[in-house]
């Protein structure tokens, strides 16, 4: 896993077409924008079912 540090309105861009942005920090919470294509899935993981989380633990691990 890759740990970056950044500040507010700062970007982190992955491949060639997602930009994720810090949007606001207050507290413990940070506020993130995601900016992609329009096929790309996002999802937060709370959201996935049990069978989703397992696939996806077992893909990130190869």
């Amino acid at each position: 896993m890759l740990v970056l540090t950044r500040k507010i309105n700062e970007r982190i861009l992955i491949g060639d077409n997602i930009v994720l942005e810090v949007v606001a920090i207050r507290g413990n919470r940070v506020r993130l924008g995601i900016t992609t294509n329009t096929g790309v899935r996002i999802v937060r993981e709370e959201l996935l079912s049990l069978d989703e989380r397992s696939e996806l633990s077992s893909r990130l691990l190869l």
